[in-house]
């Protein structure tokens, strides 16, 4: 299964190696991501290949944000993780690779990995995801991948919609909050001290 996310003001052309199947391979994913540095790829725990064409200007801006907040945190709590933006991609326990809008790292579970681990897709599901719904973007996949998140070992998941102003929060062995108009997002015991105003992303 290939799904391709609607462009967002024009058609993309996929660079598409002819040794490569419809489903496919880690190796193989990681060549096909080299040969089309402009897109974001992900594949499912399944082999299934997910193409994502640039983020429109707005949705990038509340991208970085949400960066913002996230790394003036890191660099007042002492630096405990590392954040990391949309581009970066993880594989996590269960065989996919995923790039998140936004992840943290504790810094001991990166300083566990090898060079060459960390020089490609880190092989962890990062302690905390978020996903940023753009207009373009259909909630169930995003939902979807929360739920894949928690269940591969992130502590704290936020998916962010701001069109309808509210947030999905994920916790590992718990039921779902979806929260309406919030005015704030606690980091909670994840990420101690982390506040997000949200009048600064809607």
């Amino acid at each position: 299964m290939i799904a391709i996310a609607p462009p967002i003001s024009q058609t993309l052309t996929i660079q598409w190696p002819p040794e490569i199947r419809a489903i496919i391979t880690p190796e193989e994913f990681a060549a096909l991501v080299a040969a089309n540095p402009e897109l974001q790829f992900e594949r499912t725990a399944t082999g299934g290949l997910i193409v994502t064409p640039p983020t429109g200007s707005e949705t990038g801006n509340r991208n970085i944000r949400l960066a913002y907040y996230l790394v003036r945190w890191i660099e007042e709590e002492g630096g405990s993780g590392l954040a990391f933006d949309s581009s970066s991609g993880f594989r996590l326990p269960n065989g996919a690779n995923r790039s998140p809008d936004l992840a943290w790292v504790a810094r001991s579970r990166w300083e566990a990995l090898t060079l060459e681990e960390r020089q490609g897709f880190a092989p962890l599901c990062p302690d905390f995801v978020v996903e940023l719904r753009s207009k373009s973007d259909q909630l169930a996949p995003l939902q979807a991948k929360l739920t894949e998140y928690i269940d591969n070992g992130a502590r704290l998941g936020w998916l962010i919609d701001p069109q309808n102003q509210q947030v999905w929060v994920y916790r590992p062995g718990q039921e779902v909050d979806c929260l309406d108009q919030p005015v704030e997002l606690s980091g909670e015991d994840v990420l101690p001290g982390l506040i997000l105003p949200l009048a600064r992303i809607w």
